[in-house]
């Protein structure tokens, strides 16, 4: 099997529906000799910021020297963004040779794109012997296909209403799916709110006998965020720390990626203060308030907000991050989405409204639906266009240096225009 052959096998799983259990994962694994049981692993749920804090986990152990994996999804362009070790995504070798060994091993029978990614993942890491293995859940946390290990330690960030079809209708039902992480006897960190969700977690760790570390009670940051302070667990207080992603909420998720350091540090794993603050000055999360400037000086801002939490702090940090002339926004979604309630947020900060096609899939709102769900104040201010280059040339046409382009509404989406606008994050796919 070559490259090729590799990830046209893993696209056309897509077309099996998402499977929620753990049952079919168990014994493709316990056929594959369990690779996943040798690994130290943490792990990390949450509604949003898991991917943040998966980033900045990862940058501050390889920082400290150790050989760190990291598995997070979706990708932007390719699937072999899901799989690094250091600095370094899975190679096309190494991707091709490992799907081999699960199609030989599946021998026909099915497993879903997440499933097989997730076994990919442990495959590579135990192959690799990495150090620690962290692990994005994909969605929820109980019925994940990452639910299969016993970590060191698991991170819940938050929890806000999202993918309600498969995890339930009140912030408590999420929360009891994304507590399924929960081990008992493993510490748990969390950045969870004084609400539903904060109860059942409270309530998870004590039925289960795990020691729970939460945000804003037992550690904490405060600042800026171009400069912030860490005040930790044990008596930690770090100063003048670097905060190389954008927006004031990442002083939340890197408190819990340093919260989770010290944990490790507590069983026995040497990470200096040095190391964590170069850790954090060199974590990097593309598409996540993402800002550049093109060749032309036009400013951009990606941001894979999906959901009217994730608008809700893109918003903020519109108001208070990025100053301009103008904003541009270039929205698309998925249908099955809470759009109108994540456009209510972002829509009316801007100045022009470019509505398209978030991907070529069936689950994407066209611009007519999208349109339909903005104010009738914003009508005049909105726009259409039929795909994402469109979309692209149609705000870069009517943009100057001193407006701001943001992309936002989907991943699908800002994977598209990073693409075209940057380039790939892994070498050409071809």
């Amino acid at each position: 099997m070559n490259y090729r052959q590799a990830w046209q096998f893993l696209d056309q799983l897509q077309f099996f529906k998402i499977k929620l259990g753990l049952d079919s994962m168990n014994r493709f694994l316990e056929r594959l000799g369990n690779p996943q049981r040798g690994l130290r692993c943490l792990h990390i749920a949450g509604t949003n910021g898991k991917g943040s804090v998966a980033a900045t986990l990862h940058s501050i152990l390889t920082a400290a020297g150790y050989k760190t994996g990291i598995y997070t999804s979706p990708h932007l362009g390719s699937v072999r963004e899901r799989f690094r070790i250091g600095d370094a995504h899975i190679s096309k070798e190494d991707f091709a040779r490992l799907l081999a060994t699960i199609e030989a091993v599946l021998d026909g029978s099915q497993i879903t794109y997440f499933e097989c990614t997730t076994v990919l993942a442990f495959l590579w890491f135990a192959e690799q012997q990495v150090d620690f293995a962290v692990l994005e859940v994909g969605m929820g946390g109980r019925l994940d296909a990452t639910n299969v290990i016993t970590p060191l330690v698991s991170v819940i960030t938050n929890v806000s209403m999202d993918h309600e079809q498969y995890l339930g209708s009140t912030l408590a039902a999420i929360a009891a799916e994304k507590t399924g992480i929960i081990k008992p006897k493993v510490p748990v960190i969390a950045g969870v709110a004084d609400d539903d969700s904060g109860r059942v977690v409270r309530e998870t760790c004590v039925w289960r006998e795990a020691p729970l570390f939460l945000y804003g009670h037992d550690f904490s940051g405060s600042g800026t965020g171009s400069a912030w302070q860490y005040h930790g667990i044990d008596g930690l207080h770090l100063d003048n720390l670097p905060m190389p992603l954008h927006g004031t909420h990442q002083i939340g998720n890197c408190s819990l990626a340093v919260a989770t350091v010290q944990l490790l540090q507590r069983q026995g794993w040497a990470v200096s203060g040095e190391q964590i603050r170069n850790g954090l000055a060199q974590t990097r999360w593309p598409g996540r308030l993402e800002y550049f400037r093109n060749a032309e000086g036009l400013q951009f801002l990606l941001d894979g907000a999906h959901n009217p939490a994730g608008a809700a702090v893109l918003a903020q940090a519109l108001r208070d991050n990025f100053p301009r002339r103008r904003l541009i926004l270039v929205w698309g979604a998925m249908a099955d989405k809470d759009i109108r309630t994540s456009l209510r947020e972002v829509a009316p900060l801007a100045d022009l409204i470019i509505l398209t096609k978030a991907a070529e899939s069936e689950r994407a709102a066209s611009p007519e639906q999208l349109e339909a769900l903005l104010s009738a104040a914003l009508w005049e201010k909105a726009r259409r266009a039929a795909s994402v280059p469109a979309a692209l040339a149609q705000a870069c046409s009517l943009a100057a240096t001193d407006d701001l382009i943001c992309i936002s509404g989907s991943l699908y989406l800002v994977g598209a225009a990073r693409q075209l606008l940057l380039g790939g994050l892994t070498d050409a796919e071809e």
